[in-house]
């Protein structure tokens, strides 16, 4: 039996545009993990620039099909379910959301939440994401 998983990536007003189902590996050793090497690097932007060298996001819509992109590779393992469906038997869940710091300027929100547990383990920057997640891995 896996450890599953949910997704979500929401818009401005905190709303799911999408649902992404994992069957297995869902703990954050694994998908958080694996979502970390997503999204650390990744840079947000409003507009697509000729010429751009960095790795972009166009807005959360973007980054929500590159996410699904970067994990379906094959059939199985990952499903898109409706943003209704908010209960799949998962054990964690991580929302993915872009909001707007003390000055003023967009960056990635990421939350984790055990359902096991009913708390919060993390909610934060992908930055403070990654110092997280580091520590999980030791």
């Amino acid at each position: 039996m896996g450890t599953r998983s949910l997704t979500f990536v929401k818009n401005e007003d905190n709303e799911p545009i999408i649902n992404m189902y994992r069957q297995y590996d869902g703990y954050p050793s694994g998908m958080g993990v694996d979502l970390l090497e997503f999204l650390d690097g990744l840079h947000m932007v409003n507009g697509i620039r000729v010429g751009e060298k960095k790795r972009i996001a166009n807005g959360v819509h973007c980054l929500a099909a590159q996410l699904v992109s970067h994990f379906k590779a094959d059939a199985g393992g990952i499903y898109l379910y409706p943003t209704t469906d908010t209960n799949c038997w998962q054990e964690y869940e991580y929302h993915i959301q872009l909001v707007e710091n003390s000055k003023g300027k967009e960056v990635l929100h990421i939350k984790v939440y055990d359902n096991a547990e009913s708390k919060w383990l993390f909610q934060g920057t992908i930055r403070r994401f990654k110092n997280w997640i580091n520590k999980i891995r030791l």
